[in-house]
């Protein structure tokens, strides 16, 4: 009697373990992905220390000169022959407050990629601006298109009374202190480029006195 008693026991003690083996097997088969995909996003991440490093040497580099600011950005609607192609445009100022500022204009099937290829075209059509003590050294009108732009040089203190697409061009070229009048077309490309064409048209009193063969104070005299 005492071995059959033996014999009963030993086998419920091996099969004790396979019944939980299986109950925790059916566990893990019953999870779906969005169960998992749950708990995955659920669990604390650490960084790995060496990309600590790399961060901060990022940190570490010098800020670049260039300042971009996006003026508009429009959907274009294309009609094809299978239908209607859409895509952007990004209309974008660069410049670095130091006398060169630039338009750039693209197109794109995303509003990123846009304003990437606005910006390299911006940079491709840079001009240098001549600044005469915070401002523009002589009153000036640019066109392009129907927009018409009038710059005026302003005194000290009096800031850029501007507005629209032609404001942040005279920032991004560095000026301070200036005048200015938008008429005509209100498309901020249009004023855009306007304020470029005027901006391309100054000229120093130097460069003029040397051309009319004058010295400066007979110039100005």
């Amino acid at each position: 009697m005492s071995d059959e008693k033996i014999e009963v026991t030993n086998e419920e003690l091996n099969e004790a373990p396979v019944e939980e083996a299986e109950a925790s097997s059916e566990t893990s088969e019953d999870l779906s992905e969005e169960e998992v995909a749950e708990v995955v996003t659920k669990l604390p991440t650490r960084k790995p220390r060496g990309k600590k490093k790399n961060v901060e040497t990022q940190e570490a580099k010098p800020e670049s000169e260039w300042k971009e600011q996006v003026v508009q950005i429009s959907r274009v609607t294309k009609v094809v022959k299978g239908g209607k192609k859409l895509s952007f445009r990004a209309v974008v100022i660069v410049g670095n407050k130091k006398g060169q500022v630039g338009v750039g204009c693209a197109k794109a099937a995303e509003v990123i990629i846009a304003i990437q290829k606005a910006i390299a075209d911006g940079r491709k059509n840079l001009i240098n601006v001549p600044i005469f003590k915070t401002t523009i050294p002589h009153p000036i009108v640019g066109r392009s298109g129907a927009g018409k732009v009038m710059l005026r040089p302003a005194s000290q203190g009096t800031g850029i009374i501007a507005g629209g697409a032609v404001r942040p061009v005279l920032e991004l070229a560095g000026i301070e202190n200036i005048l200015t009048k938008s008429q005509g077309s209100k498309s901020p490309l249009n004023a855009a480029y306007a304020t470029i064409e005027a901006l391309k048209s100054l000229k120093m009193f130097n460069d003029v006195a040397k051309k009319r063969g004058l010295t400066m104070a007979e110039l100005l005299n």
